[in-house]
């Protein structure tokens, strides 16, 4: 905007110096003639003067030497200020700093493909330790103009040591919790989705999922404003099929955050993933601070995250102390 102004001065200073002296000339009145002092003896009708080519150029010089009052890149500024610059890119919904807010909503209408891997130790008699890799993509549906289908799957693999017993372990599936979220194209007052969450038995292993089929509601509220995203998610998953002779499935999942991202890429979390058992009557309450940060791998965009896991609380035999989390999310958004 400085620019612009900057050039359109100067060209009115120029617009001004040329104009003046024409104006003052126009505005000049014709000396008066007196007829008397032109001698009889002398032609009327005076031959024109011949100009020479080096009057041309002087004039040419003059003309030239008039104009050029801007300093020699004026137009330069001008054009500049008139087009966007090529090689400078342009805020758009692709940029890293739009991309961590959206990240940072569970419900944005972006495809995310999220890989988090989580280390916890001090399980079973204190020395077992289990790494639980989550494979959760995200994958928005628009309805129509006004609403979106959102689906989060998490898929776990699982591979943990003695915490069965001691001089064991155990690898394979874990079991998947698939949710749908229904929610408005709008972000005010504030953004919220909601659905079903489905608990679907696909452990290979005994001891690494329930073995029942389970169902229930889900449902996420948050604002975002000045970098800033807040809210929580929700589900409550029963039991609806599946071995009886296992533990009844019956948990809530409460899930507040906290997330600030920055203008280049970077986003801190602090949340907390706690389950409630019903049945069991325990908590299970890791709590975590996450740095990730988006960065284009060529003219893909991914987000690095890391983050340390410590648990408040957790069943007996559960994780212990602190561990680690390492996300990596490709992203791919809307062309």
């Amino acid at each position: 905007m400085f620019r612009l102004a900057w050039a359109i001065l100067l060209c009115l200073s120029a617009i001004l110096l040329l104009a003046v002296p024409t104006l003052s000339q126009q505005a000049k009145p014709a000396a008066k003639v007196d007829e008397s002092t032109i001698s009889k003896s002398e032609p009327q009708d005076r031959p024109s003067k011949i100009i020479s080519h080096e009057d041309i150029d002087k004039q040419k010089q003059k003309e030239t030497s008039s104009i050029n009052v801007l300093p020699p890149d004026a137009f330069l500024l001008k054009a500049v200020a008139q087009e966007p610059s090529k090689t400078t890119q342009q805020p758009g919904g692709n940029d890293a700093a739009d991309l961590s807010k959206k990240l940072a909503n569970p419900v944005a209408s972006l495809i995310s493909f999220p890989i988090q891997t989580n280390f916890d130790f001090g399980m079973g008699t204190g020395s077992g330790w289990r790494n639980t890799t989550n494979v959760q993509p995200v994958i928005p549906v628009a309805l129509n103009k006004d609403w979106n289908l959102i689906s989060r799957t998490i898929v776990p693999i699982i591979h943990q040591g003695n915490v069965v017993a001691q001089g064991t372990s155990q690898s394979g599936l874990g079991d998947t919790v698939q949710s749908l979220f229904l929610s408005p194209n709008k972000t005010e007052p504030f953004i919220w989705g909601a659905g079903p969450a489905i608990l679907i038995p696909t452990a290979t292993n005994d001891f690494l999922g329930s073995k029942q089929l389970g169902l229930g509601p889900t449902i996420v509220a948050l604002k975002q404003q000045s970098g800033w995203t807040f809210g929580g998610l929700w589900n409550h998953i029963w039991r609806v099929g599946g071995r009886s002779s296992r533990p009844r499935v019956n948990s809530d999942f409460i899930q507040p955050f906290l997330a600030y991202s920055t203008k280049d890429g970077w986003t801190y979390t602090l949340n907390t993933e706690s389950t409630y058992d019903w049945t069991g009557k325990s908590w299970s309450v890791p709590i975590h601070f996450v740095v990730a940060k988006v960065v284009r791998l060529g003219k893909q965009p991914v987000s690095f995250g890391g983050s340390v896991r410590c648990w408040a609380t957790s069943p007996a035999g559960g994780p212990e102390g602190c561990g680690l989390r390492i996300v990596v999310t490709g992203i791919f958004p809307k062309k």
